[in-house]
């Protein structure tokens, strides 16, 4: 980061996430397990355009929220991955959802991970944490709770044919 407005952390936390679409993408990554450019691109609902989209992947990496890594199986491709400071996000956006399914007209299938999030509460983030370290950074799984990852999305499919 260069030249910060303050050391206020509130400023300095929007002057790396503030943008319009780092969050989304960290979203994506994060709720969809989406790793790949084309995926990230495709599979958004808001419909970010390639070029914002390269731009954003190439900060969030300079801002060591993402790693960029060569996709094994195919030469052309890379893999994003969160690192611990990105997986350290999942309070804050679980915060972030529950003010707006508070006060503004989220759909239902939108919001259905982020509904069974606030009533999981801590310890339900905690676990998704947790396998996020597993899936993006190697750690080994701890404990063999079931995947919270999995729980979501079975949760926003069922939502979605429901629609």
């Amino acid at each position: 980061m260069t030249n910060p407005r303050s050391g206020c952390p509130i400023n300095l936390t929007l002057e790396t996430l503030g943008d319009r679409w780092s969050l989304i993408v960290i979203r994506d990554i994060m709720f969809g397990n989406r790793r790949h450019f084309r995926e990230l691109l495709t599979g958004s609902d808001e419909r970010i355009a390639s070029n914002i989209l390269a731009d954003r992947l190439k900060r969030l990496v300079e801002a060591g929220l993402l790693t960029k890594a060569d996709d094994p199986t195919h030469k052309q491709k890379a893999v994003y991955s969160l690192t611990e400071r990105a997986i350290d996000l999942v309070p804050l956006l679980v915060q972030m959802g529950a003010w707006g399914r508070r006060h503004l007209p989220v759909t239902h299938e939108m919001s259905i991970r982020q509904e069974l999030l606030e009533e999981g509460g801590p310890t339900l983030w905690d676990d998704f944490m947790d396998e996020l370290r597993t899936l993006h950074l190697g750690a080994p799984p701890r404990g063999d709770s079931a995947s919270v990852l999995e729980r979501l999305t079975t949760a926003y499919r069922r939502a979605l044919k429901q629609k």
